[in-house]
């Protein structure tokens, strides 16, 4: 088997064997998983990128360690497709899936021009969904002024551009990533503006009395934390320079129209607000998926609705949650190579896994599935350290979060 393929591939009558659509983490723990049980069987990979394997998670932390983009690339596509001794079918689109037929319609995304692109359909046995999710950029964040930082060649981008010296940037969305992206960035000696529609970050998982302690911590760091704003627009000025226009959020959709807008001049704008999963691929399959969680999947076996197609990572949801850690996917690679092998398995048990956040100004802990309302109960509060148990319906604890000051590191 060849290390990298080129146009034209196959066709649907030649051998098959098991397609995987995505080459982020999830897509290569599941090429590893099966080669620890099969050497032999084929293994096809789509990407739309160059499939090189990096751990996504370091991208929040890369720029105040002065990481480049190369430095965070563990093997190049090709390299750990010869490895794994897989076919490797880089910068090619999957754009469409025949469920019945067994199929999958490429296009290679080197060559744009419809009169010369190269088509190409191929067969599997079995397929595996590992495409991942996008950013999800509101109509106040045009993508060709925001950058986001969920894929490694963006960050590369972004890198560079940060690199020429100390900058503004102002990061839509207190989320996880938002709020590590905002302590790296001030890390790494930018001015950071960090702006939510919520009153503290993570406002969306954990409960007022946790946010507030990480706002306090945000903002003791020098970030400028402006909570309950939305974004209204962005533009370029003419000196180059972003102009961003922000306002009161109101979400019970008052009306906004005596508001007055205030602005803020950055050298750059990132955009966390949240994922999506492209229905295209989900819908032309005939699979269960919604925009926001993913493609629903079957628990124990991850397979999908629709026969011989599985999911995992990012794109996939289980019970209707989305499913965006990386701690679970060496199990979820392990259950799916068993199932397409036709090995007999215990079956995949998902557990929720323990949420940290990787600032350095706070430690955040939670496990278990928290989320901001419910029945919040404190076990431990000193000015040092909170812990707080969501409790369900049956007063069990159903989340935990744990919120400790940092170390004082003497000099």
């Amino acid at each position: 088997m060849s290390k990298e393929a080129t146009f034209p591939i196959t066709t649907a009558t030649d051998a098959k064997g098991i397609v995987i659509i995505g080459a982020g983490l999830a897509g290569w723990h599941v090429i590893d998983a099966i080669r620890a049980k099969d050497k032999e069987v084929s293994i096809t990979l789509i990407t739309t990128d160059n499939g090189d394997r990096y751990h996504k998670p370091m991208l929040t932390m890369a720029i105040s360690q002065n990481k480049q983009a190369s430095d965070l690339v563990r093997a190049t596509g090709a390299d750990a497709a010869e490895a794994a001794q897989v076919t490797l079918l880089a910068n090619t689109q999957v754009t469409d899936i025949d469920a019945a037929a067994q199929t999958v319609q490429l296009i290679s995304a080197l060559r744009s021009d419809p009169v010369y692109t190269n088509y190409a359909t191929i067969s599997y046995d079995k397929l595996v969904l590992a495409m991942g999710a996008h950013p999800i950029f509101p109509k106040s964040l045009p993508q060709d002024l925001v950058w986001h930082v969920n894929h490694i060649e963006r960050f590369g981008q972004l890198q560079e551009k940060l690199a020429i010296g100390s900058q503004h940037v102002a990061i839509v969305g207190a989320g996880m990533v938002g709020t590590e992206i905002a302590e790296d960035l001030l890390k790494a000696g930018h001015e950071v503006t960090l702006i939510d529609l919520n009153n503290a970050p993570l406002s969306q998982m954990l409960p007022p009395k946790a946010t507030a302690r990480i706002a306090k911590a945000v903002q003791s760091q020098g970030i400028n934390f402006l909570g309950g704003y939305q974004v209204s627009d962005v533009i370029r000025n003419d000196d180059g320079k972003l102009q961003v226009s922000y306002e009161l959020f109101t979400p019970n959709g008052e009306d906004t129209d005596t508001q007055s807008s205030e602005m803020l001049i950055v050298d750059h704008v990132i955009a966390s607000t949240g994922l999506t999963v492209d229905g295209k691929l989900p819908t032309a399959a005939g699979v269960e998926f919604n925009h926001r969680t993913g493609i629903v999947v079957d628990a124990p076996t991850l397979r999908t609705n629709t026969n011989n197609i599985y999911a995992i990572g990012d794109c996939m949801s289980i019970n209707g949650v989305a499913c965006r850690y990386v701690a679970p996917l060496r199990a979820q690679a392990a259950t799916i190579a068993d199932d397409v092998l036709g090995l007999e398995h215990s079956g995949y048990e998902h557990k929720p896994p323990m949420i940290r956040l990787k600032n350095k100004a706070i430690s955040v802990m939670a496990t278990g599935v928290p989320q901001a309302n419910g029945n919040w109960q404190v076990t431990t509060e000193t000015e040092d350290e909170l812990i707080m148990n969501l409790l369900n319906d049956n007063n069990e604890v159903s989340a935990t979060v744990t919120i400790k000051a940092p170390p004082i590191i003497s000099a």
